[in-house]
């Protein structure tokens, strides 16, 4: 399912929304730009590897550096290709400037970056030897569609839905319908992986569920009243 639109129209300009799009998309034209060692270098030093942050999950700081720990945020805004960094952004558009015009700017910045990071959390937490590295924004973007889904249940979301692939059909869906299936999705996903010990996917679909369960929890705290 793709989301094309909502039918909530901000009251105010998304200046922060866009800004996080932008900034997305400047970081992965300089990607573009890297040569394969160069990319495989920046991703390997932005980019969230989880065996280097297992130490925290154990209980173990002596380890740490501030380079490592700024991995949380620095992930978020690396992607490993042009269909990953616009379906991100697109999820993002379509529901965080709603979300922004709830919140107010610097709450919603605040509130994206915390769901980002709860995110990167649960996927060292689930992934303490992992070698690979985690990047992309979903999820934070899977925190605000979280806060998104409770702030605006009734909204309609126009989704299209391929039938065999070929044949594009469109249906409005109530957001709370919408979003409730991508996320019972994400837990399926993510639970078939656990029993595969990881192996079936680069997927970090444990990031999404973490990012979500974070902005159910947390989008109330940043709601201006």
């Amino acid at each position: 399912m793709i989301p094309i639109r909502d039918n909530i129209r901000s009251r105010t300009f998304p200046v922060v929304n866009w800004l996080i799009i932008g900034l997305n998309l400047l970081v992965f034209l300089y990607e573009m730009s890297l040569s394969g060692t160069q990319l495989e270098s920046f991703v390997n030093q932005y980019g969230l590897i989880p065996s280097r942050l297992s130490p925290l999950i154990r209980g173990n700081f002596s380890v740490l550096k501030p380079a490592i720990l700024i991995t949380l945020l620095s992930t978020m805004f690396i992607h490993g290709g042009f269909l990953h960094v616009l379906g991100n952004m697109w999820f993002l558009f379509i529901f965080g400037d709603n979300v922004e015009d709830r919140m107010g700017k610097i709450n919603y910045l605040m509130f994206y970056l915390v769901a980002g990071i709860m995110a990167g959390v649960t996927h060292v937490a689930l992934n303490l030897n992992s070698d690979i590295p985690a990047i992309g924004a979903s999820g934070a973007i899977s925190g605000v569609m979280a806060a998104y889904m409770f702030l605006f249940p009734r909204s309609r979301v126009v989704t299209l839905i391929p039938v065999f692939y070929i044949l594009p059909l469109f249906i409005p869906i109530r957001a709370f319908v919408f979003i409730g299936i991508w996320f019972f999705l994400q837990l399926l996903y993510g639970t078939s992986i656990l029993a595969l010990k990881g192996e079936a996917t680069g997927i970090a679909f444990w990031a999404h569920i973490g990012g979500f369960v974070a902005g159910i929890l947390l989008h109330r705290l940043f709601v201006r009243r």
